[in-house]
């Protein structure tokens, strides 16, 4: 049976609310606001994105100071110097908030006239940027006194490779065959060098180091030919310390000029007994009351005890932390924190081409960095919180409704085979599994009793129906 997966995946859109035309043009400014600001242009600035990407949300470039410290600039796109609050792009941005990967087909929440090219900080293109300068100390915590946010003129000297970049560091060899100057592998160096800083500090405090194993789909011309697995790699461990670190800073900036903000947290997870269970299994005893530190500790010991199945224990603590959401926090009022960063401050702000929480945060910056007031009241930060969580949650049905439609197209001839599962979901609509390979998700219709999230099991394929996205398994006892 031949299907269009561009179909399915409006169809499932659709249906879970989201708008799935192109957006809007109309209002894009003439020419890019570039005058009155720093110029940046000279610094050997650089990002690593997957190869394919063209909606690039940062670039980096830093600096050693005396003592050992480091110097971060990191430069995000100034996506509100196109898209003015209140214009068509804006409406239709908040209306989807982020970008909608499918695995087939990517919806994007700006026209990609801007966020695959003028706000996209693409290699030897002149743009906009509103940098988040910052100061990374020898162990990994951050001068907040010295960070500062404002406007430059930036140009990106290498878009490197995640794949690539990370293998150099781990193994050595080129840096990349096209980027390979002593200035960018300078600077990647010293850019791994402070995000192993700040991974140390947050592991310390406590922060959870998942390694969960996703598969995407290899499409062409609308059909799947095959499934491949991104997995972990120090490059993108270095662009995720850089990031958090950024969100940090850019939250206690707003916080010490007494500024509200929507912060994205995750409290302590609900299932924490389940957890406890899980833990227990392993011969690990967690404390009854939730801890991150605890919890970090017994994840880095499986980890090195049993490095093959940790992905599977990984994906089972995912599952049982629940989703985070986006929330008003207010200057001078204690802070939810995120329990899986172990932070107290955090906000979303540095992927504004694909996350609308990201722009609303870039345009809270911009006006405290000006002395401005405040682009929103409090009232309407609650509400895009409230409307940016309800969204994301729809945004996350939708990519595993995708990953289980493509899944089922790839296993649709192998009904009656048997696979290693383990348990990630039971909720009243049933129980779900996920294979260890391929990584594909579907319902126990089956001898489901008595299973959790995280148990291990072996199922039998029993059928598949790809437009809707179902995978039915038979549990073996």
């Amino acid at each position: 049976m031949s299907i269009d997966m561009v179909e399915v995946a409006r169809r499932v859109l659709s249906e879970n609310g989201f708008v799935t035309a192109e957006p809007p043009v109309d209002g894009i400014p003439a020419r890019d606001p570039l005058d009155g600001v720093q110029d940046l242009r000279h610094l050997p600035w650089s990002s690593i994105d997957n190869h394919d990407s063209r909606d690039l949300d940062q670039i980096e470039w830093g600096e050693r100071l005396a003592g050992g410290a480091i110097r971060m600039l990191v430069g995000i796109a100034d996506v509100d110097a196109l898209v003015p609050a209140g214009s068509p792009i804006d409406a239709y941005a908040a209306r989807n908030t982020s970008t909608l990967y499918t695995g087939v087909h990517i919806f994007p929440m700006l026209p990609r006239e801007l966020s695959e090219d003028r706000t996209s900080l693409l290699e030897d293109r002149q743009r906009l940027a509103t940098i988040t300068e910052m100061v990374v100390r020898t162990d990994g915590t951050i001068d907040d006194s010295a960070t500062r946010i404002y406007p430059a003129r930036v140009r990106n000297h290498a878009k490197l490779v995640y794949e690539r970049v990370g293998r150099w560091l781990e193994v050595g060899g080129l840096l990349d065959d096209d980027h390979h100057t002593d200035a960018i592998a300078d600077q990647v160096a010293m850019h791994d060098e402070a995000a192993r800083r700040l991974r140390r500090r947050r592991v310390e405090q406590g922060a959870l180091d998942f390694e969960t194993i996703e598969a995407r789909a290899v499409a062409k011309d609308g059909k799947v030919v095959g499934l491949e697995v991104a997995r972990k790699n120090r490059a993108r461990e270095l662009v995720e310390d850089l990031m958090i670190a950024a969100n940090g800073a850019t939250a206690r900036y707003l916080e010490a000029m007494q500024r509200s903000s929507i912060r994205r947290v995750v409290t302590k997870p609900k299932r924490w007994d389940r957890i406890v269970e899980l833990a227990r299994s392993h011969g690990y005893e967690l404390p009854t009351e939730p801890t991150s530190r605890a919890l970090a500790d017994f994840l880095a010991t499986r980890r090195q005890q049993a490095p093959d199945t940790y992905p599977e224990l990984s994906l089972s603590v995912v599952k049982l932390l629940g989703p985070g959401s986006y929330v008003l926090q207010r200057g001078g009022e204690p802070d939810v924190g995120h329990f899986g960063l172990a932070v107290d401050d955090y906000a979303h702000s540095t992927a504004p081409n694909r996350r609308y929480p990201d722009l609303i945060t870039q345009r809270l910056l911009k006006a405290a960095s000006r002395g401005e007031p405040a682009p929103y009241s409090d009232e309407q930060l609650v509400e895009i919180a409230a409307h940016c969580t309800e969204r994301e949650n729809a945004a996350r049905k939708v990519e595993r409704t995708m990953r289980k439609v493509v899944a089922a197209a790839f296993l649709s001839t192998r009904i009656g085979e048997t696979f290693d599962a383990v348990i990630t979901g039971v909720t009243p609509k049933g129980v779900f599994a996920r294979l260890f390979y391929p990584p594909a998700e579907g319902r126990i219709v089956s001898h489901e009793e008595g299973l959790d999230v995280g148990d291990r099991v072996r199922v039998r394929l029993v059928d598949t129906e790809p437009t809707r996205g179902f995978i039915d398994f038979v549990a073996l006892r």
